[in-house]
């Protein structure tokens, strides 16, 4: 793999840990249309690799010289820091020195995380994302559009949620060119959007209504149980309510010198491959 900027040329590889997912398989599409070799890090990838099973790291590392992390299910969950710290030392044992962590705004787990992978010595960057516009379209969110009701503990909360498309721009460039080395980007999209607005827009993009019906988290939480998802799930909704990310950010402009794709962009894209015509 070459990088610019007097990255030393190599043909190892780029592992994307959950290179199946909606940032990680943008992320290695893109790469794969550079001609980089790429390795996807996932419970069916080859070697496999496991979160959960440590013993999966080291042959999933063989031959890597970056990592694209993201862990699973959330940085917030109790033990995200702890692994990814032991992953990040591993990682810059075996020669994989650069690394770009995918966190989240605002949350406190995660900047444990970020603080344990920059401590391994690795060339870090780290991409704090905003709520994916895709959770409407590929995620938890998307069951709901189809029914046609957003029911969510939101209240009148306010996001700028992100196109996962630009998450990947950010962090491919960071994987491949050493000026995004020791940076934190905060992305997010360019307007803040309550859950009213999102419908309003998903009901303009698919002909269809979609209404937002507020609930409490207690009866969110049991509907994720019902639905056999973790109740912690349930207190990331504490990132909307509280305000703490209740503003756009400039990451996107300061990593790739562009402002970052609108929802409503994102929402007429969707709704033109079907995935919401149920």
């Amino acid at each position: 793999m070459t990088t610019q900027r007097g990255t030393e040329p190599t043909d190892r590889k780029t592992l994307v840990i959950g290179g199946t997912g909606k940032t990680g398989r943008r992320v290695a599409e893109r790469l794969a249309v550079r001609g980089l070799p790429v390795r996807v890090g996932s419970r069916s990838g080859e070697p496999p690799f496991d979160w959960e099973d440590p013993g999966t790291w080291e042959p999933a590392l063989d031959g890597i010289a970056a990592v694209y992390v993201t862990y699973h299910p959330d940085l917030a969950f109790p033990g995200a820091a702890e692994a990814v710290g032991a992953f990040a030392e591993l990682a810059v044992r075996k020669g994989a020195r650069r690394l770009v962590l995918l966190s989240g705004r605002g949350e406190e787990g995660a900047v444990r995380s970020e603080d344990r992978l920059k401590a391994s010595g690795a060339d870090w960057t780290v991409v704090r994302a905003s709520w994916f516009a895709q959770n409407f379209s590929e995620s938890f969110f998307l069951e709901p559009v189809l029914a046609g009701e957003l029911a969510l503990p939101t209240a009148d909360a306010v996001e700028p949620f992100v196109d996962a498309d630009d998450i990947a721009d950010v962090v491919t460039a960071a994987l491949t060119d050493d000026r995004h080395t020791g940076r934190t980007y905060e992305v997010s999209g360019p307007r803040l959007l309550s859950l009213h607005d999102v419908a309003a827009e998903l009901s303009e993009a698919t002909g269809r209504e979609i209404r937002y019906t507020p609930v409490s988290l207690d009866d969110y939480r049991r509907t994720l149980a019902e639905n056999g998802l973790p109740a912690e799930f349930a207190d990331l909704f504490h990132l909307l309510l509280d305000g703490r990310n209740a503003t756009v950010t400039q990451g996107v402009q300061e990593a790739l010198g562009r402002p970052p794709l609108d929802f409503a962009e994102f929402a007429g894209k969707t709704a033109a491959t079907g995935v919401w015509s149920g």
